[in-house]
């Protein structure tokens, strides 16, 4: 029997399409249109072989339901996976053991939180953490947690299995590049080099290293140049771009960028 947790063994870095927007534009008329199953179905049939939710306690996009709907559709895969993202109340924990899904990432979001905006705080809520993934463990294949580029992760090894790095300031960083027409200038490396060292802080522990927030078809290549990013989770750009070309149009770029990454 295939054991429903087995990482899924990829060279490249994995895409994990987060699918927030699609549930966003499907609650502001009331009925199940655009479906949520429905574009995961379409994404998963383009080869992507992630897909990532983030339910928030107000189900502004995705609800609950949509996570034990997906959780089904992806049980008919051997090759695509289920993340789960959220901050780690009572709820969310409850929703983690009805779906069991492959990853769970776990984020410091307040509740009336519009977007992730920082990673934890690895020291005041290392406790926590600890307890949070103790709950979540027979659950979830694996579990994530959100970090800021800096983040020392000395004390993760044997609470989580990897860190998500929070790509908001790299993006930032890659855009006021573009403004001066200088990628190749000391502000976009500077913005690279404390990804780089997290990155290699976490496969030093024996973590392994996801990425994400604000990347886009732009800067995803640029920022797969740090080795060894297992995965990316990508909605709101990749939602946003493929209203201007097309969703499959759009999943095929990330894909490739992806399939270049070392």
């Amino acid at each position: 029997m295939t054991n429903p947790f087995e990482k899924i063994q990829q060279d490249n870095t994995v895409l994990s399409v987060n699918l927030n927007k699609i549930a966003l534009l499907r609650n502001s008329r009331g009925r199940d249109f655009p479906s949520v199953t429905g574009f995961a179905q379409k994404t998963i049939d383009l080869g992507v072989k992630g897909i990532t939710i983030h339910p928030r306690p107000d189900e502004r996009h995705i609800r609950r339901q949509d996570a034990r709907d997906l959780a089904e559709l992806i049980a008919g895969y051997d090759d695509v996976e289920l993340n789960i993202e959220g901050f780690p109340d009572a709820e969310f924990i409850k929703l983690i053991e009805e779906t069991k899904p492959h990853q769970v990432t776990l984020v410091p979001d307040g509740l009336h939180q519009i977007t992730s905006d920082h990673g934890w705080d690895l020291v005041n809520n290392l406790d926590d953490l600890k307890a949070a993934c103790d709950a979540l463990r027979p659950h979830a294949g694996r579990i994530a947690v959100f970090v800021d580029p800096g983040a020392d992760l000395s004390n993760l090894p044997g609470i989580c299995d990897r860190v998500e790095l929070y790509t908001e300031a790299y993006a930032q960083a890659y855009d006021k590049a573009v403004e001066a027409n200088d990628l190749d200038g000391d502000l976009l490396k500077d913005a690279l080099k404390p990804y780089a060292k997290t990155a290699a802080q976490a496969q030093e522990l024996g973590l392994n290293v996801n990425a994400g927030h604000d990347l886009d078809l732009q800067n995803l290549g640029r920022f797969l140049t740090i080795p060894g990013i297992e995965e990316v989770s990508i909605g709101h750009a990749l939602t946003v771009e493929a209203l201007h070309f097309g969703w499959s149009n759009v999943v095929h770029q990330y894909l490739g960028i992806c399939s270049q990454s070392s």
